[in-house]
Order: structure tokens, then C-alpha cells, then sequence
């Protein structure tokens, strides 16, 4: 029998001994649950959220990575997060960018500055039909030499009729919104879209911590490397999350013989237990949507498409000064936003501190500081656990 918990959120992982044994979670009405499990999977999503443009849905907040992390679970790769080149600009449904396909350059559409001017072609031989990394790198450079905050992406000059049957959904959508994207060009930016990193698991799943199990965007088993193809993702989380299973079904008699004596003694969540669930007043509301917009900034505008050494020092050092604000605030607080931009400033702290390890370019971490690859030094992972966080981190 599944027994499927909706509107509950899953606060931190119940770890002794480098041995999972579930997750605390804050229930209906403000309950603080412990759910005992014996085996637990992290199954939540990406971390989009932390941008301020994004093809991800409001929830991908990295709280699956955060917690990992703070349970002691390796984390890696968190510095390759991949844009998507074209989202709508200026529109959002359900507070995220509605993409605008890549197959709509495919069919011929050209890109544009803001004055009209094609581009693409400066900074690849196929231009528009550039790889997806490239064609996003040139359009943020645009737009920071343009100081503009879109660039249009033109189908205007092509067949309006086969425009409509080839992407009626597209179609459809923008002039729900008010475009006409047969005769008015679509004002377009880069979007957060996939990350490639997450907490490390070997072939089956397995993280560094027993019965801890991890599959989806939230995981890192190397399949993407540096840059994920179109679509991996989907075959990538099937085949974990079966691996997984199959896992535990391969070890089903040491499952059931956990020994859940000691349920009552985990040290490093007793400061959690101890919190009462509280409901944000409007000033801290405010608070919380000021500090929002302060993490996204300075991860859109220093750990985006384009990044620098100067860059990257000076996300982490807003980030510090985030966390400063938000401890001081919050602390004793638990309530879900609060938790959730707790996971989020973890995340953002982890991808800056990833960055600034790997002194390269490599995939979709560019740094203009280090424009070339670094075989010799960095042809590795990058990996990170809360012990080492102020060690050397980068393994083979």
C-alpha cells in the first residue's frame, strides 16, 4: 500500500552514524512529524528557483540537495546549471517562463538585439542553430553590452500558416498573452533550466550515506558530465529510480532488520525539533521576499551564463551577507517559506563555491577569468560534503 502525504513538507533527514533512517517533516496543521523508513529516496526536482528567470516550476527550490547536504551526503557538479536560450520574457504562467523551443530557431527563426540586429552569427558558424550553451552565452553578452533585458527572436518573415501547425502550442500561448508571433517578434532571455549536479550516487542510486537513495534532477550520477543532451534527463531518473528499487528490494532482509531503538537520538536534529511552527507576519513576508529577490540578483547577474573570479567572490560574499540577515531574522522560525529559502541560500552558496573551485571553462560553467579548459587540474568532479566545504574539493 502507497500512502501518498500531500501539503507536507520534509524539513530534514533523520541521519545517525552516517545511516539514514527517514526524514522530519512538517504535516497538515503544523504538526512536526518523524516518518521512520527504512530505506529513503530524494526525489525532488531542481533548483531553478534560486534564478530570476526560470523554465522550472516555483517549488524547485533545491530542498532535496540542501538536506542531503546538511545530512552529510556528497554533493557534485553543482557549478553546471544549464540555461535555456529563449523563454518568453516579460510573461510568466504560474510564476515561470513559458519556453519558447529551441525547434522554433530550427525552423528558421532568426535572433535579434533589441535594435533588430542578427547576432548568433558572431559567436558560432551556425548562429541561431548554435548549440544550446553557446547561443545562450551570446545572447546574455548581448544584452550586457546592450544593457537591455531581452533579445527577440524573429519568425515574422517566415510562413504564418505553417508557423500555426508546426507550433500550435507557442502559438497559441503568446497570443493568449498578446503576441502574435506571425507578425510581432518574441521578446526573448536565457532561463535556468536543468542542473547537472546534485547529490553524488553510484549505479544504483545508493548516496555516501546507507539507505539513503537519491534519483532525478536532484542527483548526480556523472551521465550528464559538464552538459546535459536534450531529453537524458527523462531516461536518467526512469532508470535510477528503478536501480533504486531494485536495490532495495536486493537487500530486503537487512531493511526490515533496522533497528529503530534509538529513534528518539538524533543529536543533530534536536535544534529542528525543538522549533515551533510559526506563521510569517507581513513584515516578515516582506523580509523574506526582499531577501528572495537579493540571492536571485546576485546569482542571475554573478553565477549565470557568463561568470567571472571577480564575479563569483562577490556572490559569495552577498551570500554571506544574506545568510547574516536571514539567521538574525529567522532562526527559531519554522514555516515553510522560511525552510524553503533556507534550502535555497544553501543551494546558491554550494553552486558559487563550486564555481570558484573550478578555475576554467568547461561545459556550461564559463568563466571569463579562465576562458579555456584545464585538462591537467580540473578534468574531474567537483565534490563537496558539509565537512569539506572549506577543504579542497575537487576529486577525480
Amino acid at each position: 500500500r502507497l500512502l501518498i502525504l500531500e501539503n507536507h513538507f520534509a524539513v530534514d533527514l533523520l541521519v545517525k552514524n552516517n545511516e539514514c533512517f527517514g526524514a522530519i517533516v512538517l504535516g497538515a496543521e503544523d504538526r512536526v512529524l518523524k516518518i521512520f523508513a527504512k530505506a529513503t529516496l530524494i526525489a525532488t526536482g531542481g533548483i531553478g528557483s534560486i534564478y530570476r528567470h526560470t523554465t522550472n516550476p516555483k517549488i524547485a527550490t533545491g530542498d532535496g540537495i540542501a538536506m542531503a547536504f546538511r545530512a552529510g551526503a556528497r554533493i557534485a557538479n553543482m557549478e553546471f546549471i544549464q540555461f535555456h536560450p529563449t523563454a518568453l520574457y516579460g510573461k510568466k504562467i504560474n510564476d515561470r517562463s513559458f519556453l519558447i523551443s529551441e525547434a522554433v530557431r530550427g525552423e528558421g527563426g532568426i535572433l535579434r538585439t533589441t535594435d533588430g540586429k542578427t547576432f548568433a552569427e558572431k559567436y558560432h558558424e551556425l548562429g541561431s542553430l548554435a548549440p544550446r550553451d553557446i547561443v545562450a552565452r551570446a545572447i546574455a553578452t548581448e544584452m550586457k553590452k546592450y544593457q537591455a533585458d531581452f533579445v527577440w527572436l524573429d519568425v515574422t518573415h517566415l510562413n504564418p500558416e505553417r508557423i500555426k501547425s508546426r507550433f500550435p502550442v507557442i502559438y497559441n500561448t503568446c497570443l493568449e498573452l498578446g503576441i502574435d508571433i506571425t507578425k510581432e517578434m518574441i521578446p526573448v532571455v536565457p532561463a535556468a533550466h536543468y542542473v547537472c549536479g546534485g547529490i553524488q550516487i553510484n549505479s544504483m542510486g545508493e548516496t555516501n550515506i546507507r539507505r539513503l537513495f537519491a534519483a532525478g534532477e536532484c542527483a548526480c550520477s556523472g551521465m550528464h558530465g559538464a552538459n546535459r543532451l536534450a531529453s537524458n534527463s527523462l531516461l536518467e531518473a526512469l532508470f535510477f529510480a528503478e536501480s533504486a528499487a531494485t536495490q532495495c528490494q536486493k537487500n530486503i532482509k537487512d531493511l526490515i532488520a533496522t533497528d529503530f531503538s534509538h529513534k528518539n537520538n538524533f543529536s543533530q536534529n534536536q535544534e529542528i525539533l525543538t522549533l515551533q511552527p510559526h506563521q510569517l507576519n507581513p513584515t516578515e513576508k516582506k523580509v523574506l521576499a526582499e531577501l528572495t529577490e537579493r540571492l536571485r540578483k546576485t546569482m542571475w547577474e554573478n553565477v549565470g551564463i557568463v561568470r567571472s573570479d571577480e564575479g563569483l567572490e562577490n556572490s559569495r560574499q552577498e551570500l554571506a551577507t544574506i545568510e547574516s540577515i536571514f539567521n538574525r531574522q529567522f532562526t527559531k522560525v519554522m514555516a515553510p517559506e522560511v525552510l524553503e529559502f533556507s534550502n535555497m541560500l544553501i543551494v546558491a552558496q554550494l553552486i558559487t563555491h563550486c564555481a570558484l573551485l573550478r578555475k576554467e571553462s568547461r561545459g556550461l560553467h564559463y568563466n571569463v577569468s579562465h576562458p579555456l579548459p584545464d585538462d591537467v587540474n580540473f578534468l574531474k568532479n567537483t565534490i563537496v560534503t558539509k565537512d569539506e566545504i572549506n577543504g579542497t574539493s575537487i576529486r577525480d
